[in-house]
């Protein structure tokens, strides 16, 4: 059963100019979010512009929104194939399990100017 639903869309001009400032990366990305991402080069701004939205998509499938949960405990990851998966730690797992969510499912899409996620719970 779906517990929630969330879409984000964030401007990518606007993680080009986060690029620049390594405090507010490194408040709300993991470090293998950045290492990912920076990695990327040219892309590198709609790859993070990507994930904060999954952040966002994320607190708003919860109902909650993120007040009590550290961004940097939700993480955007990739497996080998290149899907996006999401991995949740600290205040981030603990609102997951307090939503009754047991499964997380992403999708990320990015344009030259906009990125958007979705994310959908589901539980028993």
């Amino acid at each position: 059963m779906i517990t929630g639903i969330g879409v984000d869309m964030v401007e990518v001009k606007r993680m080009e100019r986060w690029l620049g400032n390594s405090a507010l990366l490194n408040r709300y990305f993991h470090q293998e979010e950045l290492s990912l991402a920076l990695s990327r080069k040219n892309s590198a701004a709609q790859t993070l512009a990507a994930r904060f939205a999954a952040k966002e998509a994320f607190g708003k499938a919860l109902g909650s929104g993120l007040a009590k949960i550290d961004l940097k405990d939700i993480i955007v990851i990739n497996d080998d194939k290149g899907k996006p998966d999401i991995k949740l730690t600290g205040t981030a797992q603990k609102a997951f399990e307090k939503s009754g969510a047991d499964k997380a499912h992403i999708s990320l899409t990015h344009e030259r100017e906009n990125a958007v996620a979705m994310i959908v719970l589901e539980g028993a």
